[in-house]
């Protein structure tokens, strides 16, 4: 019987996988593999490191998650950086506590307060089409007891397209509907209210903010915003910390 941790005696997959992660890095990061190439198939990193498919696609998919590496479906998985500086990003598993949706609401404070104002000087007439589309959208749903969510992204990405930066838009664009609370917790139910109620008054504050954009008042713009996302941030701290967060 072979001793334990001897020679022969076979890793675990998850070892086997480190390993790859380490071989592979030490390729990207010395330069034998260089931002824009193609990795090897799965079945060329299976022959030459001796490990099985599954093995190669978690050490693929942790090289994906620290931005060294990006697979296109159909085409293959390419380098796309050394993994020298952390990416930012906010994973789902992030933001699944009362706490953690505060931390995000911050960030938005912060990032859509400025876009309000700069949408409101640079704004045009599609630009206040679109965002009352979706304000239209979001009215909709409340009436019919329909799903809120997408029209309510919708309506903030639509002041990030406004501020005619395309930065903005693309930091949006990545945080996706997970910024908003109600995709991971019931605010209805935090802020005390019926869904509805609650959704008209989301809505309210909406249009104030559209109202402002629409009268070019970056001031009262800012001002909007930070009431909208304040008012969400306040009614999910009075919650957590009356349950003891």
């Amino acid at each position: 019987m072979q001793a334990p941790g001897s020679a022969s005696t076979p890793r675990r997959p998850r070892n086997l996988a480190l390993g790859l992660v380490d071989s592979m890095t030490a390729r990207i990061r010395d330069g034998q593999m260089r931002a824009g190439d193609k990795l090897p198939t799965e079945a060329a990193i299976m022959s030459e490191f001796g490990v099985s498919r599954t093995v190669v696609r978690e050490a693929l998919s942790k090289l994906q998650a620290g931005g060294l590496v990006e697979t296109r479906h159909g085409v293959g998985t390419f380098v796309v950086g050394t993994g020298e500086t952390t990416n930012f990003r906010i994973a789902p598993e992030q933001i699944a506590t009362a706490r953690e949706v505060i931390a995000v609401l911050e960030l938005r404070i912060g990032l859509e307060t400025e876009a309000a104002g700069l949408a409101a000087v640079r704004r045009s007439e599609d630009n206040l089409r679109a965002m009352r589309k979706a304000l239209a959208s979001f009215t909709t749903a409340i009436d019919e007891n329909g799903d809120a969510l997408a029209p309510d992204f919708q309506f903030h990405l639509e002041i990030a397209k406004a501020t005619q930066n395309v930065h903005f838009l693309e930091l949006m664009t990545y945080l996706g509907t997970m910024i908003i609370p109600r995709a991971r917790l019931n605010t209805a139910k935090v802020a005390g209210e019926g869904r509805r109620d609650y959704l008209r008054r989301v809505n309210t504050e909406h249009e104030n903010i559209v109202n402002a954009i629409a009268n070019h008042d970056p001031e009262a713009a800012r001002a909007a915003m930070r009431t909208h996302l304040a008012n969400s941030r306040e009614r999910l701290r009075r919650a957590h910390e009356a349950a003891g967060g």
